[in-house]
């Protein structure tokens, strides 16, 4: 959980520098358009700003949010776990090459191809990220046979994973994409179609 830096006084911590700083968590699915187009303005023209402006006080939290009504949509973010597992520094580059190419992974462009092959596919680019292919297919794999125990049912390497984050993200409520919480509150404020002047507006207005 987040803290606001007015409730600084609420954080008891042994680690030296800022006491607290600002957090925009940013909930996103990768199969949507409207969080592609806030994710693309935050990783290409808002996060310059920051490293320059702000780099001691604001933070992006990239938030996974799956929309179950598109069933691709976990799919893609299990690859976005199995990410997290295995490189997780190259989680934002691997989230960029995903929104670039996100139609692919669209209802009618997954419809009629096995889940196994959809793993591929998402494996494959992530290797064109510079991460190990057969790494993240194996923890994505889903056995075409029942475990030892005759399980049919278990899922693949990162549904622990998935869970905690679908577990989380039920408590806040949110429910559309894209949402942003700026330090644990809904920002209503902030939406896909801000440009980078619309980002650094808010910045001056909300960040001392």
């Amino acid at each position: 959980m987040t803290l606001n830096p007015r409730f600084a006084g609420q954080k008891l911590a042994a680690a030296s520098g800022p006491e607290t700083i600002h957090t925009l968590e940013l909930f996103l699915d990768y199969v949507c358009p409207f969080s592609k187009k806030l994710f693309n303005t935050v990783y290409n023209d808002v996060f310059p700003v920051v490293k320059s402006k702000y780099p001691n006080t604001v933070q992006f939290i990239f938030r996974q949010q799956i929309q179950p009504w598109h069933p691709s949509s976990t799919l893609v973010h299990e690859a976005g776990a199995a990410v997290l597992k295995t490189c997780p520094d190259k989680f934002w580059d691997f989230s960029k090459a995903l929104f670039d190419k996100q139609d692919a992974y669209f209802d009618v462009n997954v419809v009629h191809e096995p889940r196994n092959k959809t793993y591929e596919r998402l494996a494959k680019l992530a290797a064109e990220v510079g991460i190990d292919e057969k790494k993240i297919y194996s923890l994505l794999e889903i056995p075409h046979k029942p475990g030892k125990d005759g399980a049919l049912n278990s899922g693949n390497a990162v549904t622990d994973d998935i869970k905690l984050m679908v577990k989380a993200n039920r408590l806040t409520g949110v429910h559309v994409t894209p949402t942003v919480l700026f330090n644990g509150v809904v920002e209503n404020g902030i939406s896909s179609s801000f440009s980078q002047a619309d980002w650094e507006s808010w910045f001056e207005k909300n960040i001392s």
